[in-house]
């Protein structure tokens, strides 16, 4: 099914007024449907000023930025042997995951119930997805993002068993390399850490980020989430 289009944000959210360098770009606006997607269309995420999360929003472009290249994904030999340990589903289990990766005792946690609740509109809407590890019939690792075209914004990923998160992040790397475009697509990771560099992320420049955003877009669904 096709993601719903919904009503457009109250807010203008553009990258016009950043300076280079610069990670938070603003503070304010809503986490309604139409100002998240506004928020991603631009350039920008959100994420609470406050400890823990908490208001007022934040509005993010790190420069730089982390994305991970769908052909530079690193699958160390000893993750290559696990990975037909899980079964991958995608939407299964959305709020779950979310909430699993909302757990207090997480260090960095930012995850709050606004934001839990506002993702999981998005995701009745047909924009928020969750890709999921499971084993013996339990949810053990996933993550969640927002894909719109060709973008894959990641948000957060958890794991409960051994290696499942990197399994889930090799999975949604496999489902955007299929189909139209694979080198257009754009895998969203936020900021770079010295964990995800190790998988393949590497850091780009808002300018370029904003150049591969444009084309992203332009893309279709990838049909896992379509």
């Amino acid at each position: 099914m096709a993601p719903v289009e919904p009503a457009p944000s109250r807010w203008r959210l553009d990258l016009s007024s950043a300076e280079p360098g610069e990670d938070l770009v603003g503070i304010g606006a809503d986490l309604e449907p139409g100002t998240l997607l506004a928020g991603y269309r631009a350039g920008l995420f959100p994420m609470g000023t406050g400890r823990g999360g908490r208001p007022p929003v934040g509005w993010w472009s790190p420069d730089p930025r982390g994305v991970l290249p769908l052909d530079g994904l690193r699958v160390a030999r000893s993750l290559r042997k696990v990975v037909p340990r899980f079964e991958i589903r995608v939407d299964t289990a959305f709020a779950e995951v979310v909430r699993a990766c909302a757990n207090p005792s997480r260090e960095g946690r930012w995850i709050t119930p606004d934001v839990e609740r506002a993702y999981g509109r998005l995701h009745a809407l047909g924009w928020a997805h969750s890709v999921e590890c499971w084993q013996d019939g339990e949810l053990v690792g996933g993550l969640y993002g927002v894909a719109v075209g060709g973008l894959f914004a990641g948000e957060s990923m958890f794991h409960r068993a051994r290696d499942a998160s990197k399994v889930a992040l090799v999975a949604l790397v496999r489902m955007l390399a299929e189909g139209t475009a694979p080198e257009r697509r754009l895998l969203d990771v936020q900021w770079s850490t010295e964990h995800l560099a190790r998988l393949g992320v590497v850091e780009v420049s808002r300018a370029e980020y904003l150049r591969q955003l444009r084309e992203a877009l332009e893309l279709p669904l990838p049909r896992a989430f379509g």
